[in-house]
């Protein structure tokens, strides 16, 4: 860990360029499934020479799939019930699937896995069962995040609208 610049210090992060980021899923919780590019700036840390990348607060470290996107579909597949292959029909942006996923969604299933830990969504509560109760129980929590309406929305749309703050 670098030690912090004091106040009037020069600046230690300059610009190092941009990079094209994908972000997968809808942008609206009733939307169809997208592949979205954005440009994401690059720092560079000139005290530690390590470079920073600035991206949207719905873009996860390592996930191509919004945080957005993932709320979303932990929150149809475990409050709304729906089976794996529906709740990918409404998420993935991907038409193409082999025949042997074709009743399934495995990505689903390792989000489930992880959700709740610092791999995703660690403020997130974690049921001690199975996927579709991990799924509704996190998707209640990320609910938790969405701003206060004089008409709440429904809840997986709310877990939709509160993942990007959930952090």
């Amino acid at each position: 860990m670098a030690a912090s610049s004091p106040l009037g210090a020069g600046v230690v992060l300059h610009g190092h360029g941009v990079r094209k980021r994908q972000l997968w899923g809808p942008l609206e919780p009733d939307g169809e499934p997208r592949l979205t590019v954005v440009q994401v700036r690059r720092y560079l840390c000139t005290a530690c020479g390590k470079a920073v990348t600035v991206s949207p607060s719905e873009a996860l470290p390592g996930r191509l799939y919004t945080a957005s996107a993932i709320a979303l579909a932990l929150a149809l597949y475990g409050l709304k019930r729906l089976a794996s292959a529906a709740v990918r029909a409404l998420i993935s942006p991907m038409l193409v699937v082999g025949a042997t996923s074709a009743a399934r969604w495995l990505t689903l299933k390792r989000w489930c896995g992880v959700v709740g830990t610092p791999a995703l969504f660690g403020r997130a509560r974690r049921a001690k069962a199975g996927p579709r109760r991990v799924a509704a129980e996190a998707a209640a929590s990320l609910a938790a995040h969405a701003l206060p309406s004089l008409e709440p929305p429904p809840l997986h749309v709310q877990a939709f609208l509160g993942a990007a703050r959930a952090g």
